[in-house]
């Protein structure tokens, strides 16, 4: 056995993730590469299978010399490996077992053919820009965290909108209520940004989105604006309603009356293993089903 090592983030409840994982760990055994998997998973790839005793646990207090992370799922999967990312620093290989799947770089379809190339390390590194985001009382550092697709500033509840104001820059640019406003990435504008609204915006692209979700006033539109700019969404003293921030759907955090959320871009990007070179509009075409068969021009 090598040095190698690959941890395998599939979600343990669905069976065909759980599988999939399993045929994976049983080849890379087979290639001399250990794969890992987290402490709580690895009971339910091993259950009813010989041959995968090597299969390594990790938890919170390990930090293995992992190679590559490899997701198997849908974008929840791979925002759920972000996490890990941040502590061991591999990049992300997604085989999208899912729906629409916008980061996952490659179809269940492929896996033998995926499997062979991450074995050769036969892909190249994109880092995609995350946002550092800061939740203040005044002055006061209340709460930091990040997020990959976007940073909700959202009503806590169903009842009245929260009151906002908005800044870039420490500039004020409109207040108004609101049921949430939506700090993106341009990995993110394909996800709750573009439900609200926004543009979709390639994911190289070095911008950061401030999107309003069901605003009540006159300037609502979705702004773009520079990687090196502070977004800023301060709920109102007197705002009627809760607020809670929400980052990639996945942590939360109160918002009392007063606070103001940041959003900077994070000094430490996310890296994902890509493994084709084909253009994003490819990509955009294939996940929506855009109708362009009759319009496309023949490539030279």
């Amino acid at each position: 056995m090598s040095d190698r090592r690959f941890l395998l983030a599939f979600h343990p409840g669905r069976a065909e993730a759980v599988q999939t994982a399993a045929s994976i760990a049983a080849r890379l055994l087979a290639a001399g590469v250990t794969p890992v998997v987290l402490a709580e998973d690895r009971g339910v790839l091993l259950e009813g299978r010989s041959g995968l005793d090597a299969v390594e646990p990790y938890g919170p207090t390990d930090a293995p010399d992992v190679e590559l992370i490899v997701t198997l799922g849908g974008d929840g999967t791979i925002l759920r490996a972000a996490e890990l990312q941040r502590e061991i620093d591999a990049p992300l290989l997604g085989i999208n077992l899912g729906h629409v799947g916008f980061l996952a770089e490659a179809e269940v379809a492929d896996l033998d053919e995926v499997v062979e190339r991450a074995l050769r390390a036969d892909y190249e590194v994109e880092h995609r820009l995350v946002l550092c985001v800061r939740v203040y009382d005044h002055d006061r550092l209340l709460h930091e965290t990040w997020a990959v697709n976007e940073a909700a500033v959202e009503k806590a509840g169903s009842g009245r909108m929260i009151s906002t104001l908005l800044e870039i820059d420490g500039r004020p640019i409109s207040s108004f209520g609101s049921d949430a406003v939506i700090l993106a990435t341009p990995t993110g504008s394909t996800a709750y940004s573009f439900s609200a609204g926004g543009p979709i915006v390639w994911p190289t692209a070095e911008a950061l989105l401030m999107v309003p979700l069901g605003a009540h006033a006159l300037f609502t539109r979705p702004l773009v604006v520079a990687p090196t700019s502070t977004m800023s969404v301060t709920i109102a003293d007197d705002s009627s309603s809760p607020a809670v921030l929400w980052c990639d759907s996945r942590r939360s955090f109160e918002l009392p009356q007063g606070t103001r959320v940041e959003a900077t871009r994070d000094e430490r990007p996310l890296r994902m293993a890509r493994l084709s070179s084909a253009p994003f509009a490819d990509r955009l075409v294939a996940k929506f089903h855009l109708p362009v068969e009759g319009f496309r021009r023949k490539r030279p």
